[in-house]
């Protein structure tokens, strides 16, 4: 096999810390195996003493299966893991850790219950609620931030430090660790034990780490003090493909490499082996506008062609609304594989998880084959959706008292709990409980929601959301609810205006209902059918894109506040930002199509500024 200049150096590099930039498409996965077998073949190493890195099980077996077929399918004892596997190993030598110790995911939720419950927190979602708050003390793990000195996002400072101890303290006291604990317990059992390191140290004497730019602080620590004396570190990543800061990844480790290994030797692969030309010029011309970045030449192997054929591998697309977005982009689609393309060969990357829902109903009508990455939330399964459903049920005539709790409070009346009595409530009735107990003005309350009932009755379903969050004031509590949870109240204004654009096509309760039923249905259908589906659109947000490719990529709603995301703020999280759609952009082979749209969720908006960086013009 023949390698470019850059794979040689990189590839016969023998003793000593080497850092390889692996562009997107230059090999790297080549380079790493090919390395491993040059170790032992060309220098002698003893393949038992060879640790290659990764960060996922699935690129840890591929890698592996790699290596063997590479050396003729001889197993030779190379170690291949992630992180938490190779960690998790010297964990069960030191303290007698089996698989047993590790928490399921079901514990975790079903601990984190009991430690809410018992401190009466309010939330809306539950398992959202817990899910944000595991994320978060993740981070303080694998930051290694002082939990003194950590703000949290979804709780007060002193809520979430007491939510963090109890945990804490009942996963030691239950003698479970979780994939942050392997990492914090071998950073401990390292520096406290320096002849359990030496031991360690003897073993893996040549470290290979994949996909470098990924890595958070205590893991390269860690990796540090493994890879002494001889310091043979040899990392292959590309800090414009750095993706993960809300893990704990930080692409400064990457550009910091020289500061403990100042003798290290560099090497570019230079050469894009995946994506045209255009593709590629485009994506440095994005990716030039970060600031911390290694600065980069790289060449696109595929040739370009000349003219028009040329200017039509990049697209740009403005669109008037979602709705006549993805019925362009699927009418491009099918035109695809008339031409001999099939679904497989197509992508369709957005940024978040909720964006494709409009997309996805498309696809269900026009009967499209398409499996999705990701798990997208059906939108009329969220919390806020079910208080405005809720509330037209109650317009419809609904009495129950379960749908009357569910939004009597929304927005705050200060009604309790204890007026409603019997199952069924008669509005009357519960408001004659209060001007008995000498509290006209609840009672009046009740009489206002009554009357705004009335009104909601006659309307469409798009005047009734309007209704509800202006006239009746369930936006303001979002607003109140958004405060005390410290999160983004423009976050759950989204959902509503999702959901209220969403039902501007129907003139009526029943035709709306009709279509989330059939939504439901097709979405659960949907997922039981993606593992059977050989051919299909792939759906992907750019994080779970990363390291895949396809010949045809579309990017949906590349616009202000989507990409990059509103909660973008500082030039650190704008960056980060860039390079997500970097990752987006370096996905497609032969043809990238980039859409925007002028109205997003029926409200006006600006094109995004990575489509002027990466183009010096626009097609619409």
């Amino acid at each position: 096999m023949s390698f470019n200049n850059a794979q040689s150096i990189a590839i016969s590099h023998a003793k000593g810390p080497m850092m390889v930039l692996a562009g997107p498409g230059s090999g790297k996965t080549l380079v790493i195996t090919e390395r491993t077998k040059r170790l032992i073949l060309d220098q002698g190493v003893d393949p038992a003493h060879i640790l290659v890195i990764t960060f996922t099980k699935a690129a840890a077996k591929e890698m592996k299966e790699r290596f063997y077929r590479l050396m003729g399918e001889r197993r030779y004892p190379v170690t291949f893991g992630t992180f938490h596997a190779v960690f998790f190993q010297i964990l069960k030598h030191a303290y007698g850790f089996h698989s047993g110790n590790i928490i399921r995911e079901e514990q975790k939720m079903a601990l984190m219950r009991e430690i809410i419950a018992r401190m009466h927190l309010e939330y809306e979602d539950e398992n959202e609620f817990i899910g944000d708050l595991l994320g978060e003390i993740s981070l303080v793990k694998n930051t290694g931030i002082p939990l003194a000195h950590y703000y949290p996002k979804n709780c007060a400072k002193e809520v979430f430090e007491k939510i963090y101890q109890a945990y804490d303290g009942q996963m030691k006291q239950k003698r479970l660790i979780d994939f942050d604990d392997m990492l914090v317990y071998c950073s401990e059992l390292f520096g406290q034990r320096k002849d359990i390191l030496s031991a360690w140290q003897q073993k893996f004497q040549y470290i290979l780490i994949d996909e470098f730019q990924d890595i958070n602080k205590i893991q390269f620590d860690i990796v540090k003090m493994l890879a002494k004396p001889e310091d043979n570190l040899f990392v292959v990543g590309d800090d414009d493909q750095s993706i993960y800061r809300f893990r704990g990844a930080k692409p400064e480790l990457m550009l910091g490499f020289e500061k403990p290994y100042p003798k290290a030797k560099q090497v570019l692969l230079d050469v894009n082996y995946r994506s045209c030309a255009p593709v590629v010029e485009a994506s440095l011309k994005l990716i030039s506008h970060n600031a911390q970045r290694f600065e980069k030449k790289i060449q696109a192997y595929q040739a370009a062609p000349n003219g028009s054929e040329r200017q039509n591998l990049v697209q740009y697309h403005l669109w008037e609304s979602q709705q006549e977005e993805g019925k362009a982009i699927i009418q491009q689609i099918l035109k695809d594989c008339k031409n001999g393309y099939s679904y497989s060969d197509c992508a369709v990357l957005f940024r978040t998880n909720t964006q494709p829902r409009l997309f996805m109903s498309l696809l269900m009508a026009y009967n499209i084959p398409f499996c999705a990455k990701d798990n997208i939330p059906n939108i009329y399964e969220h919390w806020i959706a079910r208080d405005i459903l809720t509330y037209i049920r109650l317009a419809q005539g609904s009495r129950s008292r379960r749908d009357i709790l569910q939004v009597m409070n929304r927005p705050r009346r200060y009604i309790s709990r204890e007026s409603l009595e019997g199952d069924a409530i008669a509005f009357d009735a519960w408001a004659d409980y209060f001007y008995g107990k000498g509290q006209p003005w609840l009672a009046e309350r009740i009489e206002e929601l009554e009357g705004d009932l009335r009104v909601l009755g006659k309307m469409s379903p798009f005047a009734a959301i309007n209704y509800i969050r202006m006239g009746i004031g369930y936006e303001e509590f979002l607003k109140e609810y958004a405060q005390y949870r410290r999160i983004n109240a423009d976050s759950l204004a989204d959902v509503l205006d999702e959901l209220q654009d969403g039902s501007r096509a129907y003139k009526t309760y029943e035709e709306w209902f009709a279509h989330m039923k059939a939504y439901t249905e097709g979405l659960k259908k949907q997922k039981k059918q993606q593992e059977q589906l050989a051919d299909c659109i792939s759906l992907a947000t750019l994080h779970s894109a990363k390291g895949l490719e396809y010949p045809i990529v579309h990017i949906l709603d590349v616009n202000e506040g989507i990409m990059p995301y509103k909660k973008a703020i500082l030039d650190t999280d704008l960056q980060e930002e860039r390079r997500m759609f970097y990752v987006g952009i370096t996905r497609a082979k032969e043809r990238l199509s980039i859409h925007t749209v002028k109205k997003y969720n029926g409200k006006e908006i600006d094109i995004s500024r990575f489509v002027a960086e990466m183009a010096e013009k626009k097609n619409t």
